[in-house]
């Protein structure tokens, strides 16, 4: 977002809270970042009391704020800190782990959203499926994350020689922190069903667990990456013969390793969840969608990707062709820049300034 937006001319500063002992200010091509010292994560919500301060300071420099939902901490600060101006939210997720904690939240959130200027949800599938958004359908707006066909990175020789002799090619990839609502015990199933490598790379609470399951299944075609590099999963990605994204809660809102796979021409599975995974992935186009934690339906889609080589290469290009139209960095930041540009006259015209 902020480098799409800052190429048309918006200069953006991004404050944010980071393990840092002190305040942190460095610049990077896409904004000022300022860093606040992260001081405790209750219920995985980020806390720290600087940000007070630090909120009304970046605010008086700034036309307009743009947050991201949710972050209860990020309402409470903003109404505190009574700032009047325009704000924009893009609104990520529903709450889906902490229903009771939801409920204490629930006056203080309804105090922040009533000053929120527009809210955008990043994908219209999100916006139908979410009980909470269909309240505040009068300033939705849509529009889905993106990535830049620049960001394409260049893997160094190094890292191709590494994926090579490590993992091969052909593998069924999965990217992402292994989480609870990711989906891998159904792909492991999956794996042991069709006996087709699988490359799981990233880190996260459920690795061991996983890992576990795996020699416990005797596994031999699947593999633990780890945390990867950006040149070795840009890799990982060339390498793979599909991008495999089995989430099954709607705690995955979009999947933003889709895109990844859209970027590579590399066809995708994901699953069901009313969220925006089926939104990028247009089922029979740039993939297949199948039922979540469903590990017959996933080996079935699997297997078609192996026995049709030659449709899995059409799906990888026409997920290519979605992500240059829907999501490449220039439409989502002409759609931001409008939104900010119309937020910011509103406000204007109310108080009666040109």
């Amino acid at each position: 977002m902020c480098l799409a937006t800052s190429q048309l001319g918006v200069r953006n500063r991004v404050l944010t809270l980071a393990r840092v002992d002190s305040l942190r200010v460095f610049d990077r091509p896409e904004a000022t970042v300022v860093q606040a010292p992260l001081q405790w994560e209750p219920a995985s919500c980020s806390i720290g009391l600087s940000l007070f301060a630090l909120y009304r300071e970046q605010a008086q420099w700034a036309d307009i704020i743009h947050v991201h939902y949710p972050w209860p901490f990020a309402d409470l600060v903003h109404l505190i800190s009574r700032v009047r101006k325009p704000v924009v939210m893009t609104y990520h997720s529903d709450i889906v782990r902490q229903s009771l904690l939801e409920r204490f939240y629930a006056p203080l959130r309804a105090c922040f959203f009533n000053q929120v200027s527009v809210i955008v949800a990043t994908s219209p599938n999100y916006l139908e499926s979410s009980t909470f958004l269909g309240g505040y359908r009068h300033k939705t707006r849509v529009i889905p994350l993106g990535l830049s066909t620049e960001a394409k990175v260049s893997p160094t020789v190094q890292a191709r020689s590494y994926v090579d002799e490590c993992f091969g090619s052909g593998f069924f990839l999965f990217v992402g922190v292994l989480r609870y609502y990711k989906g891998l015990d159904t792909l492991l199933d999956a794996a042991k069903q069709t006996g087709f490598p699988v490359v799981i790379a990233g880190k996260g609470p459920e690795e061991e667990r996983l890992k576990a399951k795996a020699e416990k299944l005797g596994l031999d075609n699947v593999q633990f990456a780890g945390f990867v590099s950006e040149d070795v999963k840009a890799v990982l990605f060339e390498r793979a013969r599909a991008v495999v994204f089995p989430s099954c809660f709607r705690s995955e809102a979009f999947g933003v390793t889709l895109l990844e796979g859209l970027l590579h021409g590399k066809p995708l599975i994901s699953c069901e969840l009313g969220t925006g995974t089926s939104f990028v992935n247009n089922h029979g186009q740039t993939g297949f969608v199948v039922a979540p934690a469903n590990a017959h339906e996933l080996s079935e889609a699997m297997r078609s990707l192996v026995k049709d080589e030659a449709r899995a290469i059409e799906m990888g290009k026409a997920g290519y062709e979605r992500l240059q139209s829907l999501f490449s960095g220039d439409v989502v930041g002409r759609s931001y820049y409008k939104l900010y540009k119309n937020a910011v006259a509103d406000v204007s015209t109310v108080s009666g300034k040109k």
